[in-house]
């Protein structure tokens, strides 16, 4: 008989993460067959009936949807016995009078429903590796639907509500208030109904004989134990298993880690983002104190005590503070930066700005030069592409993206952090203020989304309100790029036939000197300029 996926409640495929059997296999109906995973939550599949496992169909990474065939498995003759006998008399007689089966007539008989234990996973951060349990909801022993909260998240940024994606009863919390997680982090436990398909015609299949074991596996091949979890863990040879998530794995593709010879921490020895970032980070170490790189290494600052010099006092950072302060650390050791000043005449654009100040009003938009900045630095960026990039993870290319989201630098209470106007270039000076005064909004309350956060191309740092005539900003990588805005003043300019009284905007331009080079950044300034000094080019 076949071995088919139950039914998945509103998910439409999943993962298989683990296959705990192998062909010749003896299992019974409890015994796990697969472990299949969506994006929050892991699901071990019984095999449903005894006997021996003939036939599998499936690897590990393939993606499933209900109904999909697993596997072929061969009923022992002590349970078909058991199961003739169980059965009532006039049944017999039935079954008996049918005509024998042939292959092509296999009928799928599986249990029709039945408990499982699921966990619930945190599920992918994106670009953010930790995140704090600020609140939990759910409660060991509470009857769950989909949709009722669990958890809430916050990173340095911005706050998350984590639902739950089952129907069941809660069976444990497996985190607490103040807890640090990241993307694959185990929440919770339920145990929940599912709901198995029940006397399915699959498609005609050939009769399978079980298959030779494959060449090179080692005879002590991971094996299902009596509870179902796996004995071994095969890590040698071209036949490694690797338990992991998609987000634990796609981590470990970014940056370089092969994940059969990662040691898992998790549940049944799943390995975690975080068993990824402390093998990197072991490597990284054993580098750094070998003695070829001693010498590269970067000096460590002196400890001081301030104290001895007079009475002092410590303010803790903000996590905002710290992850700013971390980030732009890493690209400034990292990115070679350079930076050009260059000064734009915005005398003609204050004037039609000012112009518009009573339809702003109307429209309950603050209309401040922002917006015909960021329209420029679009136009700009269409121009010059190169500055709308990113270095690939191997230094080898530059990845020119067709589509331009504009970061916005925003001071809060707690720190500095970076919203992101999406599709920023098909948007006019209207639309663009009004977003630009909402996320601006949504990040001194914090009410920021993830998604508000990240895929940013290009970044604006004014600090027109502040002053400075210009100043280096630091690059927010993985962009190539940031635009730093200084504070307008009036200065002579001559005009041909004597000097005039101009309005003139300091402009600085931070750059990735590894793809930019002077000439690139000099173009973009020049087309910039252009487009301030004579804002009707914004409309060509």
């Amino acid at each position: 008989m076949n071995i088919v996926l139950p039914s998945l409640g509103d998910i439409d495929e999943v993962e298989v993460t683990e296959i705990c059997v192998t062909v010749g296999d003896v299992v019974s109906a409890e015994d796990t067959i697969i472990v299949i995973e969506s994006d929050k939550a892991s699901m071990e599949v019984p095999a449903g009936h005894q006997g021996t496992v003939t036939e599998l169909h499936i690897s590990v990474g393939d993606m499933l949807s209900e109904g999909a065939a697993i596997g072929s498995l061969s009923e022992s003759e002590e349970a078909t016995t058991a199961e003739s006998a169980a059965e009532p008399a006039p049944q017999d007689a039935r079954v008996e009078s049918e005509p024998e089966q042939s292959p092509n007539d296999a009928i799928v008989a599986v249990p029709a429903s039945g408990q499982q234990t699921v966990q619930i996973l945190v599920p992918d951060l994106g670009d953010i590796e930790q995140v704090e349990v600020i609140e939990v909801a759910g409660q060991p022993g509470t009857v769950v639907s989909p949709g009722d909260l669990l958890v809430v998240l916050e990173s340095d940024k911005a706050s998350m509500e984590i639902p739950i994606e089952v129907s069941g009863t809660l069976l444990e919390i497996n985190v607490a208030v103040g807890d640090q997680v990241s993307a694959g982090s185990l929440l919770a436990m339920a145990q929940v109904e599912i709901q198995l398909t029940s006397d399915t015609e699959m498609a005609a299949q050939p009769e399978s004989v079980p298959e030779p074991a494959l060449a090179g596996t080692p005879a002590n091949a991971a094996k299902p134990s009596q509870d179902g979890s796996p004995s071994q863990v095969r890590r040698s040879g071209n036949d490694a298993t690797v338990y992991a998530g998609p987000a634990t794995r796609r981590l470990a593709r970014e940056i370089g880690v092969p994940l059969e010879h990662v040691s898992g921490s998790g549940n049944r020895g799943r390995i975690t983002k975080d068993d990824v970032k402390a093998w990197a980070k072991a490597k990284l170490n054993q580098a750094a104190n070998t003695p070829s790189s001693l010498g590269s290494a970067l000096p460590v600052l002196p400890e001081v005590d301030f104290a001895k010099f007079g009475s002092v006092e410590e303010e803790p950072l903000s996590r905002i503070q710290k992850q700013v302060a971390a980030n732009m650390h890493r690209s400034w050791v990292n990115i070679p930066h350079v930076t050009q000043h260059a000064q734009a005449d915005i005398d003609d654009l204050e004037l039609f700005r000012h112009s518009m100040k009573a339809e702003a009003q109307t429209r309950g938009v603050k209309l401040s030069p922002l917006p015909f900045i960021i329209k420029a630095v679009c136009h700009t960026l269409a121009a010059h592409p190169k500055l709308n990039g990113s270095v690939s993870a191997d230094g080898e290319n530059l990845v020119l993206k067709h589509y331009i989201n504009v970061g916005i630098a925003v001071d809060t209470p707690e720190g500095l952090v970076v919203p992101v106007i999406r599709g920023a270039d098909q948007l006019g000076i209207w639309a663009l203020a009004e977003k630009a005064q909402e996320l601006a909004e949504k990040a001194r309350t914090k009410k920021l989304a993830l998604d508000d956060l990240s895929g940013g191309t290009f970044t604006i740092s004014s600090l027109g309100a502040l002053g400075g005539t210009g100043f280096t900003p630091i690059i927010n990588a993985p962009e190539v790029a940031i635009l730093g805005v200084g504070k307008s003043g009036v200065q002579p300019v001559w005009r041909g036939e004597g000097f005039e009284p101009r309005l003139q905007l300091p402009l600085s331009l931070s750059y990735d000197h590894r793809v930019i080079n002077g000439t690139d950044g000099g173009h973009f300034m020049v087309t910039l300029v252009e487009l301030l000094g004579d804002i009707r080019r914004l409309s060509l």
